[in-house]
């Protein structure tokens, strides 16, 4: 269990993110969508009205602390349990203190950081409490809800979105943070403001974590943080990247969407962005390689190639020599002309079989490399396309009977497939032109 805020004695001790907790929404950073005048969140919580929920969000953007506040504000006990550390039996204890102080009139808030770390048997510990009242949960996640949390949890408790803050929410913070007594009048040049404010991303407790190394760092007998300073601090620290989180997904989504849009500068930023983060480039040149074949394909099939050729010379190479190869990949599937008719047709091919999974293939097309099989009419009236003119059987059927004369792949007008297209509309009249058609039942 944890106190709702600690005293100042103890706040001197904490570290500089600890000691510039907000205790009220009125001091909240950011969320003004949630905690701003007139917003319903707030109008719930000067009601009383607290409810369980779910907070969302990247890391730093105060979910804690905005369930710390929450508790605060209608007087209720405040419990904080760690997804990584506890189990079914510390959620079980939690429960029975609510218990007992339910019986005495007071609410409890139990609170979930990552909550999205607990399995289905942890997360449903938490249900009859939270239906009979017992607790008002708060659960904690940076991941999506709708991919980690169990329905029946989804159900019980409101989803909040917390968004990354604001460059003038963390403009505002870090003058609130400079104000603090115990950096003693340290200042930030404007240059080392800017620095330390990119670095932050978004991410107050970033933020408030990197000035407190830089005054430690700083000469006694300057009161001015230097960009030279700030460098030196953030030399060895790497940007907000969450490998497998939202934020993860997020840019990665980002990429390929820029590809898809044909917008080679955005494609290039965000591919930037994730190497300046932390991603691995050989997961990027995987996905690279899944963009040729779903954006591009066959309206320019060199696309997989150099996408190919990318993945080998950063396999071979390393960085940063080969992030330049999958950089020059990225760029030319932005530019290439785009056909998504092959990754389409597949889907379609897929759901088809998920339809007629088990439709035998027909007599003409099987192989038979027995007698046996001969006289059961396997390979019989099979037509080797290559002793025909253009190597093409009209009329040939290769689905099965029931399937006859499906069409999936449709080329677009596009690049390479502008030629596909042609070839493909001239063979079908002459499979409608052809004065036989295998079509039937070969039973």
């Amino acid at each position: 269990m944890n106190d709702l805020f600690a005293t100042d004695a103890a706040r001197q001790a904490q570290p500089l993110a600890a000691r510039l907790r907000p205790t009220s929404l009125d001091e909240y950073v950011g969320q003004q969508h949630l905690v701003g005048d007139g917003k319903p969140f707030r109008q719930a919580l000067e009601r009383g009205q607290l409810h369980s929920m779910i907070l969302w969000g990247p890391p730093g953007t105060g979910k804690t602390t905005l369930a710390l506040i929450l508790a605060q504000a209608v007087d209720a006990a405040f419990i904080t349990l760690s997804a990584v550390l506890s189990g079914v039996k510390d959620i079980r204890a939690a429960v029975e203190q609510a218990q007992v102080r339910l019986g005495q009139g007071r609410r409890t808030v139990l609170f979930v950081d990552e909550v999205h770390r607990f399995n289905k048997a942890q997360q449903d510990a938490f249900l009859p409490h939270v239906e009979e009242g017992t607790i008002t949960f708060i659960g904690a996640t940076t991941e999506n809800p709708s991919f980690e949390l169990n329905n029946a949890l989804l159900s019980r408790a409101r989803v909040y979105r917390l968004r990354s803050l604001t460059a003038d929410d963390l403009h505002g913070l870090l003058s609130r943070a400079l104000a603090d007594p115990t950096l003693k009048g340290m200042e930030l040049d404007g240059d080392a403001r800017q620095l330390l404010l990119n670095y932050a991303d978004g991410d107050a407790r970033r933020l408030l974590n990197m000035l407190e190394v830089a005054a430690d760092l700083a000469d006694g007998e300057s009161p001015v943080i230097d960009a030279a300073l700030m460098r030196e601090v953030l030399r060895d620290a790497v940007r907000r990247f969450d490998k497998g989180g939202d934020l993860f997904y997020d840019q990665i989504s980002a990429l390929h969407k820029s590809v898809r849009g044909s917008d080679p500068d955005a494609a290039l930023y965000w591919f930037a962005r994730m190497l300046d983060g932390g991603c691995d480039p050989l997961y990027i040149a995987r996905r690279v390689v899944r963009m040729a074949s779903e954006e591009v394909a066959n309206a320019d099939p060199r696309a997989l190639t150099l996408c190919l050729q990318a993945w080998d010379v950063q396999e071979r190479l390393g960085s940063p020599e080969g992030e330049l190869a999958i950089a020059q990949a990225i760029a030319y599937l932005a530019v290439a002309p785009k056909s998504n008719a092959v990754y389409k047709a597949y889907n379609q091919a897929r759901a088809l079989v998920r339809e007629h999974p088990t439709d035998e293939v027909p007599l003409h097309l099987r192989n038979a490399p027995t007698q046996l099989m001969k006289d059961e009419g396997f390979g019989a009236e099979y037509h080797y396309a290559h002793d025909f003119p253009d190597a093409f059987v009209a009329g040939e059927n290769y689905f099965p009977p029931s399937l006859s004369g499906t069409r999936l792949y449709e080329p677009v007008n596009r690049g390479l497939e502008i030629k596909v297209a042609e070839k493909l509309a001239r063979l079908r009249e002459l499979n409608q032109q052809s004065d036989w058609q295998r079509y039937g039942d070969e039973s």
